[in-house]
């Protein structure tokens, strides 16, 4: 079959490998039909961070349709629209237990410990494929994942009611925090990103408003008031420290960005203004909600896609997402 795996760093490969053949007991064998690039995939290959076999199909972001089930499978059936989870855990360690999946002790990620999604098929355990709408656009789907990250930033940073909330970094995950926000929050939408291009298609999407990142620019666009509550997606050191700058007291910054560097950091700047820095780490339960959610915004999730490519064009992909060619939010890989 067609497949695109990670050999090692920057060596990915579109390759033609076997077929996984029968799912064993409790797994099932998903016919994919959708997948996402996402920016921890390029993190990988451009860096080897996580690289813990070789090679591995890469991709974590997919759909597909159930094509068989092994035994004691009872609650999916051939043919069945499909969305993959992407977290791999134990379920026996005491944050398992507690319902802290996404922090394991022994996390790890579709794609990464097992084979992912870019590839015409891949087995994976039944526990980690969520049912979706029968006449979801597979596109759509495989943007589930990642609206299930978003949703998990702000469920974390908690805005209260009515209040001003900052995204910063109008890529993917910023972008679809944007997308989630306005949907289920009441409050003004800020947005800022170094790509102006990029923040004007969100704000246009979500009806957010782009704005500079400085103190004078954030206080205008929230009437003066303190911002009390902001996402990172960028990861950016220079970002974070701008944003510590801006961000007004008793507030909530939630860092989902997959950071390069260290933030020298003046832990009184913490403690007098009481600001919490707040870490979002994939999601928790958020998946079904994720769905849930793409399936309602479709059309505005359709609009956001950057290009929509085939297997063999991915090595191609990563190459210019690297180079920062990119005007929408997500490369969507259809495998038919």
């Amino acid at each position: 079959m067609r497949a695109v795996r990670l050999h090692d760093v920057k060596d990915l490969r579109y390759e033609q490998i076997d077929a996984p053949g029968a799912p064993g007991p409790g797994s099932v064998l998903i016919a994919v039909e959708a997948a996402g690039i996402c920016g921890s995939d390029l993190h990988n290959f451009s860096t080897g961070q996580w690289i813990s076999r070789r090679p591995s199909v890469a991709g974590h972001e997919f759909c597909g349709r159930i094509a068989a089930v092994g035994q004691g499978v009872s609650d999916l059936s051939v043919g069945q629209a499909v969305v993959a989870d992407s977290r791999c855990w134990c379920g026996e360690c005491p944050q398992c237990r507690d319902g802290h999946r996404n922090a394991c002790e022994r996390l790890g990620f579709v794609g990464e410990v097992c084979d992912g999604g870019f590839a015409e098929q891949v087995i994976l355990p039944a526990r980690l494929v969520q049912p979706r709408p029968e006449a979801m656009d597979p596109r759509v789907a495989a943007m589930s994942e990642p609206l299930a990250v978003a949703l998990h930033a702000i469920n974390k940073v908690a805005p209260a009611d009515g209040a001003a909330v900052l995204v910063v970094g109008c890529g993917t995950i910023g972008g679809l925090c944007a997308l989630a926000l306005s949907h289920r929050h009441n409050g003004p939408l800020l947005l800022a990103d170094r790509n102006a291009d990029r923040a004007r298609m969100v704000a246009e999407v979500t009806g957010g408003q782009v704005v500079d990142l400085t103190p004078d620019a954030i206080a205008a666009a929230n009437r003066g008031r303190p911002l009390r509550f902001a996402i990172d997606a960028t990861g950016s050191i220079a970002a974070l420290r701008q944003l510590l700058e801006v961000i007004g007291p008793n507030s909530v910054l939630g860092l989902v960005g997959i950071s390069h560097g260290k933030l020298d950091l003046d832990p009184n700047q913490l403690v007098e203004r009481e600001i919490q820095l707040v870490g979002c780490h994939a999601f928790k339960d958020e998946l079904p909600e994720a769905i849930a959610l793409a399936d309602a915004r479709g059309e505005q999730l359709l609009s956001l896609i950057d290009e929509e490519i085939s297997l063999d064009q991915v090595p191609a992909a990563f190459e210019r997402l690297l180079a920062g060619h990119v005007k929408g939010l997500k490369t969507i890989i259809s495998i038919r």
